[in-house]
């Protein structure tokens, strides 16, 4: 899965490919957010903050670390 940098104070990278949005963190850590249609996560690149974005998704997508 090809990711791209985004200016967070919280995420480093985010990535998606079928219906899967992978998120890297500054400190390293990776999880994987299933289920997340290909709007939804062009809609979440445009939130003004996305480390509150993610905990929202997070409420509503299975994820797990990679």
């Amino acid at each position: 899965m090809q990711r791209h940098s985004v200016s967070s104070s919280r995420i480093a990278n985010i990535g998606w490919e079928n219906n899967t949005m992978e998120v890297q963190f500054h400190n390293g850590a990776m999880y994987q957010y299933h289920g997340v249609s290909q709007s939804e996560y062009q809609n979440f690149l445009k939130e003004p903050s996305l480390g509150s974005a993610l905990s929202r998704l997070d409420k509503i997508h299975p994820y797990n670390p990679v």
